[in-house]
């Protein structure tokens, strides 16, 4: 009795992997939703991610939503207290038969900034502007102590 094997298929991030769930030719599209740690508080929040229009169910980590084949518009923001919308992103995928498509959104560091979707791996946008504000804002916390203990001291 012979047993068949599937086809093998090494890993390539031009090739999205086989979706074996749905031998069908069904797709689907896969989004990875991320913070950074320095901006913790959005844990609080929950994001929205939406495909053409329909809302999807969604939180933090990975999101995987069946699609027919086809052009996709995918779009991604986090509700908050103000503005009421921060890390607006957009993109438009095509979903191929029988596989899955991986897109990974990193919010923003700063509220009044887009988020980054696309392929993985993405930046955090606007990373470099918030390490500046923590270092001036330790550094003017430094001074600030030096200055009262140099004041007292006198």
């Amino acid at each position: 009795m012979a047993t068949i094997a599937p086809p093998y298929r090494p890993f390539s991030p031009g090739f999205p992997p086989i979706d074996n769930v749905r031998r069908n030719g069904g797709s689907s599209i896969a989004v990875t939703l991320r913070y950074a740690p320095l901006a913790f508080l959005l844990r609080l929040y929950t994001p929205v991610l939406e495909i053409d229009g329909q809302g999807v169910p969604a939180s933090w980590g990975r999101v995987v939503q069946s699609v027919a084949t086809g052009e996709h518009h995918v779009h991604v923001h986090v509700p908050y207290l103000i503005p009421s919308r921060i890390g607006a992103a957009d993109t438009t995928v095509v979903a191929v038969p029988g596989q899955t498509v991986e897109l990974e959104y990193r919010a923003p560091l700063l509220s009044f900034l887009r988020g980054a979707i696309g392929a993985p791996p993405q930046r955090y946008p606007g990373a470099v502007a918030a390490w500046t504000l923590l270092a001036l804002t330790v550094a003017l916390a430094v001074c600030g102590c030096l200055g009262f203990v140099l004041n007292s001291a006198n």
